[in-house]
């Protein structure tokens, strides 16, 4: 019944198939490690880790300092749809935090509405990633986070609301937790994020014998940097998910990726840079090669109006762009490729941390030589004059532009 039911039964089969058999493998190390132990039971067990991993997110939360810190934040719309506000006030007392969203948008007529479990799944994420990332994940870190949220919001859907792209929405939950906590906690949080939301690209179309192919990639752009370190390149966060390589893309469609690679000047300027974002470009064979059919591209995406904000000084990072055959199109439908046509696509770099121009040069040397950071951007954004033969820095030019400004 279940293979009846998916475009792709073969894939799927494969999926279930493994699921099963890492249960069962998980299972008999279970029972060989209770013999060994002599063990009839893991409740004990399991009550004690999850009242150690308790008390330790109670402790990382007391030393936050007790108050309500609010932040209001701006979801673009897709396409002609209007932007979505999101309030929250994160109220910290004692060592425990309550996040409310009261203010925020109410549910829309379109698929990115976030039920309850996923609102508070990105919450939690943000204060267990920010406070006790070491102790393991159980209901020992929940329990000192709790969570409101009207009935009926964007973040609180009610029956029958779209829900398939809440992901367009619900990722940025994290972030704006970070933004309300950003001054009462400035060195456990990172700034925006061009992985948020994670780019989902859902694609269909024939082979040339005319069996039907489909297959979703999830793509990650720059991550926001913090205030001791730079952001990763091509991160999806704060969802778990994990680049798909080009060898398997390949393998299971009729689409040739004719480049991929990081997107210099993407990242956030600041005294720790954002993270680079990338651009894939996907082709649709010429008639006759591979497909000889129109493929279908669906994007649920984000970051195409509003950047991955900087912080504390640190500048925001590029937007994404979504391009077909070399002209900006429209994300928010569903996009035809016939044979020989070219598809874009283009995730946000991360945003920056801290002023730009209290970078060590010698970082932005190393930018340089990597292209992460061009010679130009070298100069405007973080004054550091860099010679374009050595590539080296020019600390006597850089000095003076730097006193300068």
């Amino acid at each position: 019944m279940i293979r009846a039911n998916v475009r792709t039964p073969k894939e799927f089969d494969g999926d279930i198939r493994s699921q099963v058999a890492a249960n069962h493998v998980c299972s008999q190390k279970i029972i060989e490690m209770m013999t060994d132990e002599n063990l009839s039971t893991l409740d004990d067990l399991a009550d004690e880790i999850i009242d150690r991993t308790e008390k330790s997110m109670r402790a990382a939360i007391e030393k936050i300092p007790d108050g309500v810190y609010a932040h209001t934040g701006i979801i673009e719309g897709a396409g002609n749809k209007p932007d979505i506000p999101i309030k929250l006030t994160v109220n910290v007392t004692g060592s425990t935090i309550h996040v409310d969203f009261t203010g925020s948008s109410k549910q829309v007529p379109w698929g990115v509405n976030v039920v309850y479990n996923f609102t508070y799944a990105y919450v939690f994420m943000a204060i267990k990633s920010a406070f006790d990332p070491g102790v393991p994940i159980n209901e020992g870190a929940c329990r000192p986070i709790t969570m409101s949220a009207p009935e009926g919001s964007i973040v609180n859907c009610t029956f029958p609301a779209a829900v398939a792209a809440r992901m367009v929405v619900g990722h940025f939950m994290t972030e704006m937790v970070f933004n309300a906590l950003a001054k009462a906690a400035p060195d456990h949080i990172i700034a925006g994020s061009g992985g948020t939301p994670a780019q989902t690209n859902i694609f269909h179309g024939t082979f040339a014998n005319g069996k039907a192919w489909h297959t979703m990639i999830i793509r990650g752009g720059g991550m926001g940097a913090s205030s001791r370190f730079d952001g990763h390149h091509c991160a999806i966060f704060p969802a778990n998910g994990a680049n798909t390589p080009v060898e398997i893309l390949e393998s299971d469609t009729a689409m040739m990726v004719e480049s991929r690679g990081l997107v210099q000047d993407s990242g956030g300027p600041g005294k720790q840079r954002g993270g680079l974002g990338r651009q894939m470009i996907i082709r649709s064979p010429e008639e006759g090669d591979a497909s000889p059919g129109t493929i279908s591209i669906a994007v649920q995406a984000g970051r195409y109006i509003y950047p991955p904000k900087g912080m504390f000084g640190g500048k925001d990072a590029s937007l994404a762009k979504f391009q077909k055959n070399g002209e900006n199109a429209d994300p928010s439908t569903l996009t035809f490729c016939d044979p020989g046509d070219t598809i874009s696509f283009i995730s946000a770099g991360g945003g920056g941390y801290g002023d730009p121009f209290e970078r060590d040069p010698k970082a932005v040397e190393k930018d340089v030589k990597y292209e992460y950071v061009s010679i130009e951007r070298a100069r405007q954004e973080y004054g550091v004059v860099i010679d374009p033969e050595t590539l080296f820095v020019n600390h006597a030019e850089t000095r003076k532009l730097r006193e300068k400004r």
